[in-house]
């Protein structure tokens, strides 16, 4: 099934790699209006002129933004609405796992997760919100973790934050149900990302492919399909949640984990 979202604009948080670049290109492929920012200048760049030369004709705008400073977001959904009008569909992807025990994680280390996992979604989410409220097609979309629900105790903070997390995404969900904002999440598991890419690459055993390693990651975690996810397959659900494809869906999460899951809904 083909949409066409000529006329639309979707703005994509942490666009710059993994997930957030895979969804960027479809938007880009359905037709949209694309805003995407990412924290590195120079990264966010380089992916822009190549997303350019593979897309001549489409409709992309970027900045480099820090999400966790609400100045920088502003001066993200002022250029969104000086150059494309407004916003339609608003991509919430910053974020990383942090590894840690409740042993040896700092007090800083807390502050640092719990402000990532919520400030990252609150301050694009109010700052955007005066442009989703004219859009006849307003959605939410945030990337968030099977941790949320099925925590691990070497992924203490992420876990908790990422629980907290999924219950703000619930409750904008029914407060702004009223406003015709739809609010979604998708919950992945085991993905193929750049933190993994790094700790591939950090390997001393250079005979390992990157095949064998990601399918001994999916062995050691359980996953029942017996693969690490790839971001084009967040990617389709997180597009999905975020088009009129979904238009009677709010304050729902897509499970995206290859069966790693282990609770029931």
């Amino acid at each position: 099934m083909n949409i066409d979202l000529s006329g639309r604009t979707a703005v994509v948080t942490g666009g710059t790699a993994g997930i957030g670049l895979a969804t960027v290109r479809l938007f880009l492929e359905a037709g949209a209006n694309v805003a995407f920012c990412g924290r590195d200048e120079a990264k966010t760049k380089n992916v822009a002129d190549s997303l350019m030369s593979e897309y001549p004709d489409a409709a992309l705008l970027t900045r480099s933004c820090n999400v966790l400073d609400k100045a920088q977001v502003e001066e993200l959904a002022g250029a969104v609405k000086e150059t494309f009008g407004g916003t339609d569909m608003l991509v919430l992807n910053a974020g990383q796992a942090r590894l840690s025990k409740f042993a040896d994680t700092s007090d800083d280390d807390w502050r640092e997760e719990l402000e990532l996992k919520y400030f990252s979604i609150l301050n694009p989410a109010h700052v955007f919100m005066p442009q989703l409220e004219k859009s006849d097609a307003a959605s939410i979309v945030c990337t968030s973790s099977l941790l949320s629900r099925q925590p691990e105790p070497h992924l203490v903070a992420t876990s908790s934050a990422r629980a907290g997390q999924l219950a703000l995404v619930h409750g904008m969900a029914h407060e702004l149900a009223e406003k015709r904002v739809r609010v979604n999440s998708i919950l992945i598991g085991q993905v193929a990302s750049t933190q993994w890419r790094r700790r591939f690459e950090a390997l001393e055993d250079k005979s390992i492919t990157w095949d064998e390693y990601t399918k001994g990651i999916a062995e050691r975690a359980g996953v029942p399909l017996g693969r690490i996810g790839k971001p084009e397959e967040a990617a389709q659900a997180i597009f999905f949640l975020a088009t009129p494809m979904s238009s009677f869906t709010t304050g729902s999460t897509v499970d995206v984990s290859g069966g790693l899951s282990r609770h029931v809904g």
